[in-house]
């Protein structure tokens, strides 16, 4: 084998290797990606039963309802449509009606969202920034300001520099 030859083999095989070892990474990853969608989205979109998902919105008012063993059933809306969730589990201390929520879970046959994880927002200016694009997509985002001005609203302007 000539030298030329000799380094084609070796940077074939060496390319063979790196798109094997791509190729299981990104086979893996599709098992741990959880999407991110709205309930018009998933109405929309029509995903299949089992899938690992991650809905948004808002809970709607009037639909929390508490049953045994800490289960909890309540509806997911984004204003436009609006997905039914059961949960078991505890809730964070400040999950209520018309208040911003991310459940993580899967959807089921019936069309109910099976979710293994709530968040909540935690304090009034904080939504998640998901569901945030979503109502601002959906034109329902009522935003005061920048966050530059927000945590800042008195600061003045630099100074320019003289002779500059």
């Amino acid at each position: 084998m000539t030298r030329k030859q000799r380094r084609l083999t070796l940077i074939g095989s060496a390319l063979a290797v790196l798109a094997v070892a791509a190729g299981l990474i990104l086979y893996n990853l599709t098992k741990t990606i959880t999407f991110f969608k709205t309930p018009t989205e998933l109405a929309e979109e029509g995903f299949k039963p089992g899938m690992r998902l991650r809905i948004g919105g808002l809970v709607k008012e009037g639909t929390l309802q508490r049953g045994p063993n800490q289960t909890v059933h309540f509806e997911v809306t984004d204003t436009n449509r609006s997905v039914p969730v059961t949960y078991q589990g505890l809730l964070p201390d400040l999950f209520r009606e018309g208040q911003g929520v991310v459940a993580d879970g899967a959807l089921q046959p019936s069309g109910e969202f099976k979710a293994d994880s709530v968040l909540a927002k935690h304090d009034e200016k904080y939504m998640p920034k998901e569901v945030a694009e979503a109502l601002k997509q959906q034109g329902m985002w009522q935003h005061t300001g920048d966050k530059a001005k927000e945590a800042a609203p008195n600061a003045a302007p630099a100074a320019a520099k003289p002779g500059a």
